[in-house]
């Protein structure tokens, strides 16, 4: 097998050093659960979608109830089948806790109960979104994933607090920068640091009118909006 390329991971021979297992092996293993978790949540849609429609149609509130939870069945087994482990947008690491959080198209959670993928529009999700250099909103890191025909084809790390996420990060170039910067203890550099995390806040965020025409899109269901916009918070 390719070393660049792993069940998830299908990585261009120009990102060998992503590659590396202690920067992705913890992804195969949650991605790995997703998996499972996904086919056994489609069988059972399946098997309770097709449990609702044998049911007597009945009349008045009967009838409305039954046809909106097989409404409801339906739409969540379509969403699940449309995407498959690509449901996954990126995981969020806090400075209170290692353990990552993963973010999703729609929340999932295992048979033991367990979260698997937070949905993108509750309030623990966020700071995915809303983290900049000169509010982290409690982020240790960010990791973004880039999708292509269900396998991801290159990620990103961006890092607010470096202390212990040596060899556990592959940094994006302006967190690469910052990094660097960081390492010059001066006073002067970190009031330079400070500047500078201040205007890549100011440059780098969308307006407010295009921030809010990607969040429609995305509620009514148009995923193929990429989700950059990590530093804007309205």
């Amino acid at each position: 097998m390719n070393p660049l390329t792993t069940r998830v991971f299908d990585l261009p021979p120009r990102l060998a050093a992503k590659a590396d297992p202690a920067l992705i092996a913890a992804d195969e293993q949650h991605f790995a659960h997703i998996g499972e978790t996904l086919e056994q949540s489609i069988v059972d849609l399946t098997r309770r979608r097709d449990a609702e429609r044998r049911q007597p149609g009945g009349t008045g509130e009967q009838a409305l109830n039954r046809d909106l939870e097989i409404h409801r069945l339906t739409a969540r087994l379509n969403t699940l089948s449309r995407f498959g482990l690509d449901l996954c947008l990126g995981h969020i690491v806090r400075t209170d806790d290692p353990e990552p959080v993963y973010i999703g198209r729609l929340g999932l959670t295992d048979d033991a109960g367990r979260r698997l993928l937070i949905d993108w529009r509750s309030p623990a999700a966020a700071p995915f979104f809303g983290a900049t250099h000169g509010d982290p909103m409690g982020l240790a890191s960010r990791r973004r994933y880039r999708w292509t025909g269900g396998r991801i084809t290159d990620y990103w790390d961006e890092v607010f607090a470096y202390d212990g996420l040596e060899g556990r990060v592959a940094l994006d170039d302006q967190s690469a920068f910052i990094a660097s910067l960081g390492g010059n203890r001066t006073a002067r550099m970190r009031d330079v640091l400070a500047t500078i995390q201040a205007d890549q806040v100011r440059v780098t965020s969308p307006s407010k009118d295009e921030l809010q025409a990607a969040m429609a899109a995305l509620r009514q269901g148009d995923f193929g909006v990429e989700l950059q916009f990590g530093n804007y918070r309205g």
